[in-house]
């Protein structure tokens, strides 16, 4: 997932590697410490959500009113939460909020697609880590009133909705962090295309929070 390795908390469900899934109500509360989180998606007041995790990670993980969310994490690991769309695509998603980390973290549109399976981060913020690390430079995507940066990245054998499975990540960074306002999609797929970097088919797609052995809290609303 993100940091191109794994994602603790991944409060990213991955459908291949979620064991247990959980389906929280509207506006629940998941406690996280020592592995206790369950990984799993669902739908929370109209809005998908996912949640993934690989190592040991403390916590809360909490969905808000329509597309809102509260993370709050800690321990070390790798965890990805998130809400949006059960299919992703081009789209303008809106969002605000907050977004402290401190330590490894990112804040993307997050998503994935299949035929050929691909993760990719749309990143408007992150902590201490830069996530073009051992990226391959592509070019650059100019959207929204911001400049991206364009990387790509092969993972092996790695966690992916297919289970384990070797894949490519495409990244658009921008350059000039923010939280909060829109990402249109389809111009950083456009973008992405044009430098030789297809997609297959919309799997999810979420306005995520990742983090890896650091702490932090997150609140976000998309639409």
């Amino acid at each position: 997932m993100a940091f191109s390795v794994s994602l603790i908390l991944a409060l990213t469900a991955i459908a291949g590697v979620l064991s247990s899934p959980l389906v929280p109500s509207d506006n629940s509360t998941v406690i996280l410490g020592k592995r206790t989180i369950t990984d799993g998606e669902g739908t929370s007041n109209g809005y998908f959500y996912s949640v993934y995790s690989d190592s040991t990670v403390t916590g809360t993980y909490t969905n808000g009113a329509a597309g809102e969310y509260t993370l709050t994490w800690g321990g070390t690991g790798d965890v990805v939460v998130g809400k949006g769309w059960a299919t992703g695509g081009p789209m303008s998603v809106v969002y605000s909020g907050t977004y402290e980390p401190d330590g490894n973290s990112y804040l993307s549109v997050y998503g994935w697609t299949t035929d050929p399976l691909i993760e990719y981060y749309i990143t408007e913020s992150y902590g201490d880590y830069d996530p073009s690390t051992g990226g391959t430079y592509m070019g650059t995507c100019s959207s929204d009133g911001g400049e991206y940066e364009i990387y790509t990245q092969t993972r092996t054998d790695a966690p992916s909705i297919q289970g384990t499975a070797t894949f490519q990540q495409y990244w658009s960074i921008r350059t000039t962090k923010r939280v909060g306002g829109t990402v249109t999609t389809g111009n950083h797929y456009a973008c992405w295309e044009a430098v030789g970097l297809e997609l297959g088919t919309y799997n999810y797609m979420i306005l995520a929070t990742e983090a890896y052995s650091s702490t932090g809290t997150s609140t976000i609303t998309v639409s």
